[in-house]
């Protein structure tokens, strides 16, 4: 295959030369990517058909679902984008309309979307669709879906009317390609009435089950006492807007990075200045729910509390800070403005306002009902985590400073994994902190972890009882898990879950191949990171032949090197104006490179540097 050639004429190429072993960590990196190879293929011969539809029951009722049938899989696309193989690019889009027909077949999907649900689980399976284009934005199918899945936020889907234009509102937080939902039936909820009977119940004045404990539940599994709150919900919940459809911004920025257009653009914008406008009017908390009037708090008495999703039920105040930070940063990439996240800095400044010492720990409330402020926990620092590594402000560091100074337990405890094998940042922070050197040889043997439990329990599972299989059950089995590896590699936190883009620090790509990810062979780490700039070495693990890697700063071309510095050779640092870094690797060679950036001072595209 021809070499591909770059847009910018003048690219500027660092070599390295001189064989040296290649660190541990390089080659325990080159082999998690070898395994990964082998496991995605294994993984989609058990558990799919020869049509890629998952082995399992005939019918699924109710609106859940098809978000956990993408989770199975959305690790793949990711996966090709640090270096997996062609192989597992092809998978990823097998499996992407697999689902896509297995879910149409059950009905939760229509047109290619989700039919009606909330951005909580939206944002779960688009991601997949934003991995998919980065893997590869010239795929005209996928490109054409993105157009069509932002006209049914943006207005320009007439069968999808899920944008007010005039009060710059989404219409119902129960939305999709069927457009906004004002009603919520009996069967839309079938399959979640036994988990919710876990949560506290989503109001304190259900009639005949009123209570004054804030904490008290109510069994969704009783026919009558499901009725009386599916009623309320009805009543209160929908239609309107909630916090949670912010996660719908990068549907619209996904859109943007296809193409430019900056009506996208103006959309997000647009649509997170209006939130932050209803929150200014509610005296600086955010409203979490709006009416189809535009008001707050119109359908539940004037109460800036108790809308889907929000304040109080069913997971609180997280959601809050999680919309507004994935809006912020998506408006961040587009304008290059940090102020975009000054709407969830308020958030998270308002909680820390309301702290309070209880044995030992300084928590926040999470909840907002009648008794007011409740349910008081620790506050969580991966959203400070991806504050700081988008904004690399001082004030932000600085809250991360005041809010978690014992910060050991971050690094020296072995993390869990959340959803569909992603990783928590913590570690990760450490690191970016300077204060875990171990970061490393950790992120390796928990990647390693993670694989092993998942293995194990591809081995152990229980196919005499597949039709009892819950609709979550492959996303905990996939073994495709790279988002420690790229963590590692790429400089990033990850994505946030419910639906944030792939922000990073670099991304690469293979000339030689025309093709996304790390060559064959290669390995990479970025060692530090810094306002100015970021520390990156690269590894050439084949004794015998060259490898050559670009490197680009930003996951979205949105950085540009200022400089480059090497280990070897000069040691001053040499002037750099490009996206792009070209570096040659010899045989068993080692590059050390201490890169100059300036941030979010280019228009961020899906684009390929040869294009």
């Amino acid at each position: 295959m021809a070499m591909a050639e770059p847009n910018e004429q003048d690219l500027v190429t660092i070599e390295a030369r001189g064989r040296a072993r290649p660190p541990n960590w390089a080659v325990k990196q080159r082999y998690l990517i070898d395994l990964m190879d082998e496991a995605a293929v294994d993984f989609v011969e058990r558990y799919t058909r020869p049509d890629g539809t998952l082995i399992w029951r005939d019918e699924w009722p109710g609106m859940d679902g098809s978000d956990d049938g993408y989770e199975s899989f959305t690790s793949f696309p990711l996966f090709y984008l640090l270096g997996g193989g062609e192989h597992v690019h092809a998978l990823a889009r097998d499996e992407w309309n697999a689902v896509t027909w297995q879910f149409t077949g059950y009905g939760q999907v229509w047109r290619e979307y989700d039919a009606y649900y909330d951005w909580m689980h939206h944002g779960e399976s688009s991601t997949y669709i934003y991995n998919l284009g980065m893997a590869n934005p010239y795929h005209h199918v996928d490109r054409t879906r993105a157009l069509r899945f932002a006209a049914m936020y943006t207005g320009a889907d007439p069968k999808a009317p899920n944008w007010d234009p005039e009060l710059k509102m989404i219409r119902s937080p129960i939305n999709g390609s069927r457009g906004p939902q004002f009603v919520m039936s009996a069967e839309d909820w079938v399959t979640h009435r036994a988990v919710l009977a876990n949560y506290l119940s989503p109001y304190e004045d259900v009639p005949g089950y009123e209570f004054d404990d804030p904490f008290t539940k109510l069994d969704w599994n009783d026919d009558e006492v499901f009725g009386r709150i599916l009623k309320l919900m009805n009543e209160r919940m929908v239609p309107g807007d909630v916090p949670l459809n912010l996660n719908a911004t990068s549907l619209i920025t996904n859109a943007y990075l296809y193409t430019g257009d900056e009506s996208y653009k103006q959309w997000v914008l647009d649509y997170l200045g209006a939130w932050t406008e209803r929150t200014a009017a509610n005296g600086g908390i955010m409203p979490d729910n709006i009416g189809p009037s535009g008001v707050i708090g119109e359908r539940m008495g004037g109460r800036w509390w108790g809308g889907y999703y929000g304040w109080r039920w069913p997971h609180g105040a997280w959601i809050i800070l999680e919309s507004t930070l994935i809006a912020g940063q998506n408006a961040m990439l587009l304008t290059g403005d940090p102020s975009w996240l000054d709407l969830h800095r308020s958030q998270s400044d308002l909680l820390w306002s309301l702290r309070k010492e209880e044995e030992g720990q300084t928590v926040v409330p999470f909840r907002h009902g009648a008794v007011g402020w409740f349910d008081y926990r620790t506050m969580q620092p991966r959203h400070h985590a991806h504050l700081y590594f988008m904004t690399r402000d001082p004030e932000d560091l600085a809250r991360i400073q005041e809010r978690y100074p014992d910060r050991e337990a971050w690094y020296t405890t072995p993390p869990g994994f959340g959803k569909a094998g992603h990783f928590w940042p913590e570690r990760w922070f450490g690191h970016m902190m300077g204060e875990n050197p171990d970061f490393a040889d950790q992120i390796l043997d928990d990647t390693y972890r993670c694989m092993q439990q998942r293995l194990d329990k591809i081995d152990n599972d229980d196919w005499e009882n597949m039709e009892s299989w819950d609709v979550h059950h492959w996303q905990d089995l996939n073994p495709v898990v790279p988002e420690g590896l790229m963590q590692m590699a790429m400089g990033t936190p990850a994505a946030i879950y419910h639906g944030g883009l792939q922000h990073a620090s670099v991304r690469y790509f293979d000339p030689l191949s025309v093709r996304p990810g790390l060559p064959h062979d290669v390995a990479a780490y970025v060692e530090a990171i810094t306002p100015e700039g970021i520390t990156l070495s690269l590894v050439n693990t084949n004794p015998l032949e060259d490898r050559e890697v670009w490197v680009q700063a930003g996951s979205f071309a949105e950085h540009q090197f200022t400089s480059v510095k090497t280990d070897a050779g000069d040691p001053d640092s040499v002037p750099l104006n490009h996206r792009v870094l070209a570096v040659e690797l010899g045989p068993w060679a080692q590059a050390r490179l201490t890169l100059g950036m300036d941030r979010y001072v280019n228009r961020p595209t899906y684009d390929f540097p040869w294009r």
